[in-house]
C-alpha cells in the first residue's frame, strides 16, 4: 500500500522503454502526427497550384485569380491555427486529449476526401473540415507528448525531439507523393492520398492507444451531467457561430454584401491585432500582476509582433515560392518535369538534418556563457528570414517562362530560411512557457498560435500582390521589411532582456 506521502510516480507512461529509448506510447504518437503533417503538407503542396490551374484541361483547376487563390490559402492556414484555441478547450474540458485526436483526424480525413470529389462545394467543405478537425488534433497530440513524462526535465525534451522527427518527416514525403499524384495526374487523386494518409494515422493510433496508459485522458471532477451541460453550451455557440459565417460567406457570394475576399481577410487581420491590443492592456492595467510579470508580458508582446512578421514571410513557402516553383523555375530533370510541390519537402528535410545540430549548438555555447539571449535569437530568426527572400529575388530577376531559374536558387533560400525557424521557432514555444505568469501559461501559447495564425494570414495577402508585382519585386520587399524588423529586434535585444530578467 503507498503512503499519500509517498514521492510522485514520475517514471515515464506508457508500455516500458522500446521506441528509440523513450516509451512505447510515443511510437504511437510518433506516426500519427506523421501521417497528420504528411495529409496537411501533402494537400498544401497543392492548394494554391490548385485554385490558380485553368477550369479546361486534362487537369482541371478552379481558374481563380492569384489575389483571390492567396486569399483563400491565408484564410485557410490562418484558422488552423485560430482553431486550436476551442481545441485546446474542447479537449480539457470536455473530451480529454485522446478522443479530441482522434475524432480530429477523422475529420481531417473526412475534408480530404470531400476535396477528393471534383466540385466547387466539396473544395472548400474539405477546407472547412480540414480547418475543425487540426483545431482538435494539432494541439492535443502535442499535450499527449508531454503526458508520457510527468516527470519532465530531459526525458521530456528529448521525448519531443524524436516526436518532432516525425513532423517532419511526414513533412517531406506528403509533397513529394501528394504532388507527384495531383500535378502529374490528377489534383483530385493528391488529394485523396492526402486523406488516405491520415486514415494509416489514426488506424495506428487506435491499434496502439493501449501503449499510452492514462496519458491524455479527460482529468476532471466534472459529473457526466455537468460535462453534457457544458457540451450542449459550447457547441451550440461553435455551431451557431460557424452558420452565421457560413450564410455571410454566401452573402458574400451572392454580391449581397458588397465586400472582397482581400477585405475580410484584412478586416480580421486588423481585428486579431486589436483584440490582442486590448487583452494585454487588460493583463498590465488590471490583471493583478507584479511589475516582475509585466515586464515579461511586454516581451511577450514584442516576440508575438515579432513571430507574425516572421510567420507572414515564412508561410510564402506554400503560396507565392510554390508559384514561382510552378511558372519560372526549371524543373526539367533530364527529360522529366518534376512536379512543383516536391520543392515543398525541402525546408522539412533541412529541419530533419540541422534541428539536432542546432539543439547541440545551444547547449555548447550557454555551456561557455555564450549562448544568445531570446531576442537575440527572434532577432537572428528574421535576419535568416530576409536573407533567403533577397537570395530568390536575385534568383528571380532574370527568371521567365522562357528561360526559368534554376532550383538551385529555392533550395539555398530555404536553407536560409530553415535556419531562421530553427533560431525562432522552438526558442519561441521555450520561451513563453519561461516568461508566462503563473496561471496564465495556457493562455500565452494561445497567444503563440494566434501570432502564427496572423502571420499565416497576412502572407496570403501578401502572396496577393503577384497579381501586380513581378516576383523579384515581391521578394525583395519581403527581404527588406524582414530584414528590418530583425535590425530592430537586435538594436532593441539589450533592452529585451533587461525586462527578461534572470531567465536564460
Amino acid at each position: 500500500m503507498t503512503s499519500e506521502y509517498a514521492a510522485p510516480d514520475t517514471r515515464p507512461r506508457g508500455g516500458g522503454i522500446t521506441f528509440f529509448g523513450q516509451p512505447r506510447g510515443l511510437g504511437t504518437l510518433f506516426f500519427t502526427e506523421m501521417w497528420e503533417r504528411f495529409s496537411y503538407y501533402g494537400m498544401r503542396a497543392l492548394l494554391i497550384l490548385f485554385m490558380t490551374a485553368a477550369t479546361t484541361g486534362d487537369n482541371p483547376g478552379l481558374g481563380l485569380d492569384v489575389g483571390t487563390a492567396a486569399a483563400v490559402y491565408g484564410l485557410y492556414t490562418a484558422l488552423v491555427y485560430l482553431l486550436a484555441l476551442p481545441g485546446g478547450w474542447v479537449a480539457d474540458n470536455l473530451w480529454g486529449q485522446r478522443k479530441a485526436v482522434y475524432v480530429g483526424g477523422w475529420i481531417i480525413a473526412a475534408g480530404h476526401f470531400s476535396m477528393a470529389v471534383p466540385t466547387t462545394f466539396t473544395f472548400y467543405l474539405g477546407l472547412l473540415l480540414i480547418v475543425m478537425g487540426t483545431g482538435l488534433l494539432k494541439p492535443n497530440v502535442s499535450t499527449v507528448v508531454g503526458d508520457l513524462y510527468p516527470g519532465g526535465g530531459a526525458e521530456r525534451d528529448a521525448g519531443f525531439s524524436v516526436f518532432y522527427m516525425g513532423i517532419n518527416l511526414g513533412a517531406v514525403f506528403g509533397p513529394l507523393i501528394c504532388s507527384f499524384l495531383g500535378e502529374g495526374y490528377n489534383w483530385h487523386l493528391g488529394f485523396s492520398a492526402a486523406g488516405f494518409g491520415m486514415v494509416l494515422g489514426l488506424i495506428q493510433f487506435k491499434s496502439g492507444a493501449g501503449y499510452l496508459g492514462d496519458a491524455g485522458q479527460l482529468n476532471t471532477d466534472d459529473t457526466q451531467a455537468e460535462l453534457a451541460i457544458k457540451a450542449r453550451k459550447f457547441f451550440g455557440f461553435f455551431f451557431a457561430g460557424l452558420t452565421t459565417l457560413v450564410v455571410f460567406g454566401w452573402l458574400v457570394a451572392q454580391g449581397v454584401i458588397l465586400l472582397t475576399l482581400n477585405q475580410i481577410v484584412t478586416a480580421l487581420g486588423s481585428g486579431i491585432l486589436l483584440i490582442v491590443a486590448l487583452y494585454f492592456a487588460y493583463l498590465m492595467i488590471l490583471g493583478g500582476h507584479t511589475e516582475e510579470e509585466k515586464k515579461r508580458l511586454v516581451v511577450i508582446l514584442w516576440l508575438f509582433v515579432l513571430s507574425a512578421v516572421f510567420w507572414s514571410g515564412f508561410e510564402q513557402a506554400g503560396s507565392s515560392l510554390n508559384l514561382f516553383a510552378q511558372n519560372l523555375t526549371d524543373r526539367n530533370v533530364f527529360g522529366w518535369l518534376m512536379p512543383a510541390g516536391f520543392l515543398q519537402s525541402v525546408n522539412a528535410g533541412f529541419i530533419i538534418i540541422f534541428a539536432p545540430i542546432f539543439a547541440s549548438l545551444w547547449v555548447w555555447l550557454s555551456s561557455r556563457n555564450a549562448n544568445p539571449s531570446i531576442p537575440v535569437k527572434f532577432a537572428l530568426g528574421l535576419i535568416g528570414l530576409s536573407a533567403g527572400f533577397f537570395v530568390i529575388s536575385w534568383g528571380a530577376a532574370n527568371a521567365t517562362s522562357a528561360n526559368p531559374a534554376s532550383p538551385a536558387w529555392l533550395i539555398v533560400m530555404y536553407f536560409l530560411h530553415t535556419m531562421g525557424e530553427l533560431s525562432l521557432s522552438p526558442v519561441g514555444l521555450s520561451s513563453i512557457t519561461k516568461l508566462a505568469p503563473a496561471g496564465r501559461v495556457g493562455q500565452m501559447m494561445g497567444i503563440w498560435f494566434v501570432a502564427a495564425a496572423l502571420g499565416n494570414l497576412f502572407a496570403g495577402l501578401v502572396a496577393g500582390s503577384l497579381e501586380t508585382l513581378a516576383p523579384f519585386a515581391l521578394f525583395r520587399t519581403v527581404a527588406m521589411i524582414s530584414g528590418a524588423a530583425g535590425l530592430v529586434a537586435l538594436l532593441a535585444s539589450p533592452g529585451v532582456k533587461k525586462l527578461i530578467g534572470p531567465i536564460d
